[in-house]
C-alpha cells in the first residue's frame, strides 16, 4: 500500500516547510542581507540540539533593491511569527491577500498556507521566528520549551489567543520593534549558541509583548479555530481538492488517525458537518471530482476515470455515480456535451 499523503494537500501541492531556496539563492549572489540560527533545512547558523529547543529558524533579512523572486506557498512545522520593520511587502494567507506595511505583524500556524511576495520581494527590512510548539492540526495541546517563563495563567491565556484568533495580521508597536531588534543583534554575534541565554531572555520579552498586544482587544477570536471539528473540515477541504488524495484505499480508521483521533470523534464531526458518513462524503468528492474529468477530458476512457478517482471498479463506479448524479457516467458525459444539465 502507498503511503498516506500528508493531511494538508491543495490541488495536488503537498506543502511542507518552507526550505527558503530562493533566500539561500539570493544570500550567495550577494543581493541581500541575511541573517538567522536555524535547524534542519533552512538556510543560516546551525544551532546546536541542546540550545533553545523548539527554534526552527530566528533572523531577519534586509533587502534594498527589488528581487527576482519570492516566497512561493508554503507551511511551516511550527508556529510563524514575522514583523515588517521596514518597507512593504505583499503577503498572502488562505484565500487572503495584504500588503504589509512597516510595523506589520503577521502570526501563522502550522496548517495555514501563505506565501511572502507576490510574485516577487520588495525592498523590506522582515524580522521572523518558527517555534515549533509540537502542533500540526488545531485541536491539538501544544508544548511550549522550557525557556518560556511565563506564569501558566499568562502562558494558557497567550495560547488560548494564538490559537482562536481570526486575523492574520496586527499593528505592532514600538516596543515590539525594539525587541526584535535586540533579537536580531543577538542572532548576528551568535556562533553554535554562545548567545542562548540573552536570545532566550528577549524571546520571553517578545511573547510578553504579544501578550499585551492581544490583551488590547484589537483582534478577534474564534473558539471553533482551535476545534478538533475545524481539524476535520480542513482534512475534507484538502483531500476534496486533489484527485491523487481521493485516490488513496482511504478506510474510515485511516482518515481518522490522519485528523489525530478516534473512529467515533471522526465521523461525528464529518456527519455534524455534513449529515452524511465518512464512506459517503468521500464517494461524494469521487464521483464529483470524476464528474470534472468526464467533461475536461472527453475522450479519456471511463474505466481510467473510475481508477484515478479510488473505485475500485467500473461497475461500482457507475452505481455509486448514479446514486449521486442520477444517470450513469456515459450519460453524464453525452447529456453535458448536449447542453443538458444533471444536479448533484
Amino acid at each position: 500500500m502507498p503511503p498516506i499523503p500528508p493531511i494538508y494537500v491543495e490541488h495536488g501541492k503537498k506543502y511542507r516547510a518552507d526550505t527558503c531556496e530562493p533566500v539561500a539563492r539570493a544570500v550567495a549572489a550577494g543581493d541581500i542581507r541575511y541573517e538567522a540560527l536555524v535547524r534542519g533545512h533552512y538556510p543560516g547558523k546551525k544551532l546546536p540540539r541542546s540550545v533553545l529547543p523548539g527554534v526552527r529558524n530566528i533572523g531577519f533579512w534586509s533587502i534594498d533593491t527589488p528581487q527576482t523572486w519570492g516566497l512561493d506557498w508554503h507551511r511551516n512545522e511550527g508556529i510563524e511569527i514575522t514583523f515588517l520593520e521596514r518597507g512593504k511587502l505583499s503577503y498572502s494567507v488562505g484565500h487572503r491577500n495584504f500588503k504589509l506595511q512597516a510595523y506589520d505583524l503577521t502570526f501563522n500556524r502550522p496548517w495555514q498556507r501563505h506565501r511572502v511576495g507576490n510574485p516577487n520581494i520588495t525592498p523590506s527590512c522582515l524580522h521572523w521566528l518558527i517555534l515549533d510548539v509540537g502542533v500540526r492540526r488545531p485541536h491539538q495541546k501544544w508544548h511550549w520549551p522550557s525557556w518560556l517563563v511565563l506564569t501558566r495563567q499568562d502562558r494558557n491565556e497567550l495560547t488560548m489567543m494564538l490559537r482562536q484568533a481570526v486575523d492574520s495580521v496586527w499593528h505592532a508597536n514600538d516596543d515590539v520593534m525594539h525587541c526584535f531588534a535586540k533579537i536580531a543583534k543577538t542572532v548576528e554575534r551568535d556562533q553554535a549558541g554562545d548567545h542562548a541565554s540573552a536570545l532566550a531572555v528577549h524571546l520571553n520579552e517578545l511573547f510578553v509583548l504579544l501578550l499585551d498586544l492581544l490583551r488590547q482587544g484589537q483582534v478577534a477570536f474564534d473558539q471553533e479555530l482551535a476545534s478538533a471539528q475545524q481539524t476535520v473540515e480542513l482534512f475534507w477541504d484538502d483531500i476534496s481538492r486533489d484527485v491523487k488524495s481521493l485516490a488513496h484505499p482511504w478506510t474510515v480508521s485511516t482518515m481518522a488517525q490522519r485528523c489525530g483521533m478516534g473512529v467515533t470523534q471522526f465521523t461525528r464531526h464529518t456527519r455534524r458537518l455534513t449529515n452524511m458518513t465518512p464512506i459517503e462524503l468521500l464517494c461524494r468528492h469521487r464521483v464529483e471530482a470524476a464528474a470534472k474529468i468526464l467533461i475536461a477530458q472527453p475522450t479519456k476512457n471511463i474505466t481510467s476515470i473510475a481508477l484515478a478517482c479510488g473505485f475500485s471498479s467500473s461497475q461500482y463506479f457507475a452505481k455509486v455515480f448514479r446514486r449521486f448524479i442520477d444517470c450513469s457516467p456515459t450519460e453524464y458525459r453525452r447529456d453535458q456535451s448536449d447542453g443538458r444539465i444533471h444536479g448533484s
